[in-house]
């Protein structure tokens, strides 16, 4: 499966933005996926993964951002990212990994494939 992102952007702190992610080659139904993002000098951060077991999202981003998937042609995923901050500021990454293949679709070096990443920039 090939993903690409889009909808990064320079945005306000305190403002909404909507991250897509689109497969190609393959449909997303069968694969554990998930939203990341890594800033400068840091190391790459799982923020939230749709799997068999359900939606999780880790503690910097829950009751902010929310993962959907469009579940008719499940061929794009999203991220809806609110109440920006400008520790949110990073290159957001989306990933998969075929159901059963991993441990923990949080964890980076779990996922198998990879979208090149769109930036994220919030300032004041």
């Amino acid at each position: 499966v090939q993903l690409v992102e889009s909808g990064g952007r320079f945005v306000q702190v305190g403002g909404s933005l909507r991250l897509s992610c689109t497969a190609s080659g393959d449909t997303l139904q069968d694969y554990a996926i998930g939203w990341f993002r890594q800033a400068p000098g840091k190391e790459r951060e799982g923020l939230s993964c749709l799997s068999t077991s359900g939606i999780e999202y880790s503690e910097s981003v829950k009751g902010r951002f929310t993962l959907s998937v469009n579940d008719d042609a499940w061929d794009t995923m999203y991220l809806q990212m609110n109440a920006l901050k400008p520790e949110d500021t990073a290159v957001y990454y989306c990933a998969a990994v075929p159901e059963g293949d991993y441990n923990d679709c949080l964890y980076a070096n779990d996922m198998d494939f990879w979208g090149k990443g769109t930036p994220v920039t919030v300032s004041a």
